[in-house]
């Protein structure tokens, strides 16, 4: 397994498992975790959703790229979809190399990549409400006769005004 989608728990040692080989020297993971707090606001909790097929086909289009780009690493990942609380895990990936740098790098390049191109939405709950995160309807963009951003009430109804 390079890439998949979960509703349940996230394994680390799962993942791994699926870099691990003789030839590597070195073995990142990356854990993204649910936080408490997002650009001022409160978080209790976080729901994800997803195209499953098309959230897995692209990951793992991801991972091959990375792996042909970056002599002798191996990548494997898991994102969760489904409520998640404070502390629990969203996303894991591992990468392995013959050396720590190749590593890192490939972690780190794995989670822009996603966080840019793979069709995973965020929804973050709290006292204010519910919010959907690095979205914005394009009904509602700047220049669009309304002109700002929707908000969202806690029952995923856009407000008005």
């Amino acid at each position: 397994m390079k890439a998949d989608l979960r509703e349940t728990g996230l394994s680390v040692d799962e993942v791994i498992a699926n870099v691990k080989r003789p030839g590597a020297g070195g073995i990142a993971v990356f854990i993204g975790v649910v936080r408490d707090e997002n650009e001022g606001r409160i978080v209790s909790r976080i729901e994800y959703s997803a195209y499953g097929s098309m959230v897995k086909r692209e990951m793992t289009k991801i991972v091959e790229e990375l792996e042909a780009e970056m002599d002798g690493v191996r990548l494997c990942v898991i994102h969760r979809t489904g409520s998640l609380v404070v502390g629990d895990a969203a996303v894991v990936c591992a990468a392995s190399a013959p050396h720590r740098g190749e590593a890192f790098r490939a972690c780190h390049e794995f989670i822009d990549r996603i966080k840019a191109r793979v069709p995973i939405w965020k929804r973050e709950w709290g006292p204010h409400g519910a919010a959907w995160i690095g979205w914005e309807d394009a009904r509602c963009a700047p220049g669009h006769v309304h002109g700002a951003p929707a908000q969202v009430d806690v029952h995923g109804a856009v407000k008005s005004g």
